[in-house]
């Protein structure tokens, strides 16, 4: 179960994520201010933080991801905002923002990034290689195997299978491998994810009986041997 803190001040959008995640069985506490969230942010842990860009009064989203990080506070969070722009995304994140979701955004892909940041927090720092099935990446090296055959990755091929074995057995969206991967936000429309996911594909499962990159048609793409493991709940957005 995880213990989440949604400083929203929209109400219904934060009843939506509290619903939501209540729902999936997880804690879900609300504050609908800054100066509330940032009491309760400082005085409390909590698994996942889930922070509006945009609140009212003189504490804004910004301001309390600048306090939390000042004092010490590691807590993901996860910041919400309908401001868009790669200017507004790279402010949040320097901010010390761990991901950055754009509203309107369906649930199931909420659930998705709150997943990864909190894998991602709680894995030792010790880990030296990433394991699905015979594919094996050593992350000191830079060294990908699949069953004891070196496969040699271009650096954004690298950079796309190191965040797929993070969230092995999950889907991960086109939005979120754009955003983790690129760093940046292209054209809906663009097929560069696809082309990258094509090359990949090559590279690693051909010749291989066992596939473990596969396509979950409308959401994305997972990597796994059994090919979607889980299935994240959705809501309407």
């Amino acid at each position: 179960m995880w213990h989440c803190l949604v400083i929203e001040d929209d109400y219904e959008n934060a009843r939506y994520i509290a619903n939501g995640l209540n729902e999936l069985r997880h804690d879900a506490v609300v504050c609908g201010n800054g100066a509330d969230g940032m009491r309760r942010a400082s005085e409390q842990q909590w698994d996942i933080i889930i922070l509006d860009r945009m609140l009212p009064g003189n504490i804004d989203g910004l301001s309390i991801l600048s306090t939390l990080r000042a004092l010490g506070n590691k807590t993901p969070v996860l910041v919400l905002s309908a401001l868009s722009g790669v200017d507004e995304r790279v402010r949040g994140l320097k901010s010390g923002g761990d991901d950055y979701l754009t509203k309107p955004f369906a649930f199931s892909e909420l659930v998705a990034r709150i997943e990864a940041l909190i894998r991602r927090a709680g894995t030792d720092e010790t880990v030296k290689q990433m394991r699905v099935g015979d594919l094996k990446l050593d992350l000191i090296n830079r060294k990908v195997e699949r069953g004891g055959k070196l496969i040699n990755l271009q650096p954004r091929e690298y950079r796309l299978l190191v965040h797929m074995m993070q969230n092995a057995g999950n889907v991960v969206t086109r939005t979120m491998l754009l955003e983790s991967v690129w760093d940046y936000r292209f054209d809906p429309q663009s097929n560069v994810i696809d082309v990258q996911i094509s090359r990949l594909r090559r590279k690693i499962d051909s010749g291989f009986q066992t596939q473990l990159i596969h396509t979950v048609w409308g959401e994305g793409y997972v990597l796994s041997e059994q090919g979607r493991v889980t299935e994240p709940d959705s809501a309407p957005s």
